[in-house]
C-alpha cells in the first residue's frame, strides 16, 4: 500500500519540476526574443531565438503597438504528464524598439506568428 503512494507522489514532484523548468525556458525564450525585436530583428529570427531557448514545440506571437513590441510564447509541458494533460505555460514580454524606426518597419504587419511556429 506504501509503495504506490510513494511512486505517485514522486511522480507528481517529477511533474511539478518539469513544469517549473518549462516556465523558466518559455520566460528566457519571451525576453530573448523580445531584446531581438528591440533591437529591431524580424519575426522570422525571433521564432528562431524561440525555437532554440523554449524547445522546437514552443510557439511565438509578436504583437506590435506603436513603438512597443510583445512576444508571447507559449509551451507545453513535456513528460508522461504532459502528454496525459493538457498543460500548456506561457510567458509574455514588453519592448520598446531601440533601432530608429524599428516600429514602423512593414516585416511585422500581418505577422503576428512567427514562420514554421503552430499554436
Amino acid at each position: 500500500m506504501a509503495l504506490p503512494s510513494v511512486v505517485f507522489l514522486l511522480a507528481l514532484l517529477l511533474a511539478g519540476s518539469a513544469a517549473g523548468v518549462t516556465q523558466l525556458r518559455v520566460e528566457e525564450a519571451a525576453r530573448g526574443g523580445a531584446r531581438a525585436l528591440a533591437r529591431g530583428a524580424g519575426a522570422g529570427e525571433v521564432g528562431d531565438i524561440v525555437r532554440r531557448l523554449a524547445g522546437d514545440t514552443a510557439a511565438a506571437e509578436v504583437t506590435l503597438d506603436g513603438e512597443w513590441h510583445r512576444v508571447t510564447v507559449s509551451g507545453r509541458v513535456p513528460g508522461a504528464v504532459g502528454s496525459l494533460i493538457p498543460w500548456v505555460l506561457s510567458a509574455s514580454v514588453w519592448a520598446r524598439a531601440e533601432a530608429p524606426g524599428a516600429a514602423r518597419q512593414p516585416r511585422l504587419d500581418g505577422a503576428s506568428r512567427s514562420p514554421g511556429q503552430g499554436t
